[in-house]
């Protein structure tokens, strides 16, 4: 099972039903799932297939560089389907458990803050050129997915890892969007924004990607390492002042944008003709494969939005009202997928987006006239807390914890919500890293 305490959560029928429903889920989206759906590979002809084009890769030759929390698992299928010995050399950065490849070198990196691991893992998918006189003809498999942003580091010079990680953290507790915070990372990197791409022309760079972000910019997953940027460093200024960060965010940081906004600095590529970029996977699959699955248990599904974003708070209540207005009669399986933004405050406590989902949906559930659970995945196994990949709540869990006497209200006021779901007790949902990225997977089941 992909839930590693599904028995200890699954205590009543409607609980059993919704932790089968996200495993479907998850489980659509692992990469071996994906890659073999959206890649083949014809050894005689050397002809690459990715979904309807076609890459004919003649003399040259085939190398292997990207980052994401599921490259690991990308990079294994890819050797798979394309077998080992077609490939000359790679290297990609991921997060998670050890994953055995054979061409391919493998860094397990930091996530969400960066971290020298992931610094030498870009090192080394930069030496592949030279080392290996890549050029014209040769080809460049990039594999991409949510998470990129920071296990793929590679700071400007001028910018230390610790000034970088320093306005990573800044920027995730803002409140700041995850487009608004990548403006910020391509501008001070040597990889993003484009200029990973820009770096392996003339060799053709194919881009295979599992998009953890609404809409699927590729301009924004893991702020686009081979796609145009279209963004500027004026752009990336006023982030920082939108979210007054600008006196908070280390000197190097300011005084590098700075120098960009005033022309001292070559700007992102706004071209790119040598890439070619494909999203194979998303969110909507795994909502598909959820509201299938629901289907075969006799439920009735309707996805809401594969969109979901805004205040983690507002969204969660809005969500409440909706349902206790019957806005969504006639279903009982209400299926979302995104990703909200928490804006915390100086002293926050324990938890991450889907906790604190899970338990402000808990109060805004509570006098709903019948049944109901609601759980909130982070489909990668973790919830900003490496060990928690989110939360599941019913009508029993309020209960519990007024009779535990557990003022919730105070716990949800100070950002706490990992606090409160373990005094509550079989809330937390455990995963471990899945090897996948796809956003945020959510769940109502109402009666």
């Amino acid at each position: 099972m992909i839930i590693k305490n599904h028995r200890e959560l699954a205590t009543s029928r409607l609980r059993e039903q919704a932790l089968k429903i996200i495993e479907a889920g998850i489980s659509r989206v692992l990469p071996p799932n994906i890659m073999s759906s959206a890649v083949s590979y014809n050894a005689t002809s050397r002809i690459i297939r990715i979904k309807d084009d076609t890459f004919s890769i003649a003399t040259g030759r085939i190398f292997v560089i990207g980052g994401g929390k599921a490259a690991g698992l990308m990079a294994k299928s890819l050797e798979d389907i394309i077998s080992s010995e077609n490939i000359v050399a790679g290297a990609v950065n991921y997060k998670g458990g050890s994953v055995k490849t054979r061409k391919v070198k493998t860094i397990n990196a930091g996530h969400p803050l960066p971290d020298q691991r992931g610094v030498i893992g870009v090192k080394e998918m930069l030496a592949l050129k030279r080392r290996y006189s890549i050029g014209e003809g040769d080809v460049a498999i990039c594999l991409i997915s949510g998470g990129g942003s920071a296990l793929m580091p590679c700071p400007v010079d001028g910018v230390s890892l610790r000034d970088k990680q320093k306005i990573t953290e800044l920027l995730l507790g803002s409140g700041a969007e995850i487009d608004e915070i990548n403006i910020v990372r391509k501008h001070m990197s040597q990889t993003k924004g484009g200029r990973l791409g820009s770096f392996y022309s003339p060799a053709t760079v194919i881009s295979l990607i599992l998009s953890d972000v609404i809409g699927n910019d590729l301009a924004t997953i893991a702020s686009g390492p081979t796609f145009p940027d279209c963004s500027t460093f004026s752009d990336a200024l006023n982030v920082l002042k939108r979210y007054s960060l600008l006196n908070k965010a280390p000197r190097s940081v300011t005084d590098f944008l700075a120098k960009g906004n005033r022309g001292e600095v070559a700007e992102t590529p706004k071209t790119l003709n040598n890439c070619h970029n494909y999203i194979i996977g998303d969110n909507g699959l795994a909502l598909e494969a959820m509201a299938d699955k629901a289907r075969g248990m006799g439920l009735k599904p309707y996805i809401i939005s594969t969109g979901q974003k805004g205040d983690t708070s507002i969204v969660a209540r809005l969500r409440a009202e909706e349902v206790h207005s019957g806005k969504y009669a006639g279903y009982n399986a209400l299926l979302i997928g995104g990703e909200t933004t928490i804006k915390l405050p100086a002293r926050a406590g324990k938890g991450g987006r889907n906790q604190h989902y899970a338990v402000v949906s808990m109060m805004a559930m509570a006098t709903y006239p019948g049944n109901w659970l609601v759980a909130s995945v982070g489909t990668d196994g973790s919830d900003f807390m490496p060990d928690v990949a989110g939360a599941i709540v019913d009508q029993d869990s309020l209960g519990t914890a007024q009779a535990k006497g557990i003022d919730s209200k105070t716990y949800i006021e100070r950002f706490d919500s990992n606090t409160l779901l373990d005094k509550i007790g079989n809330s937390l949902i455990i995963t471990g890293d899945t090897g996948t990225n796809v956003g945020d997977v959510i769940l109502y089941l109402i009666e």
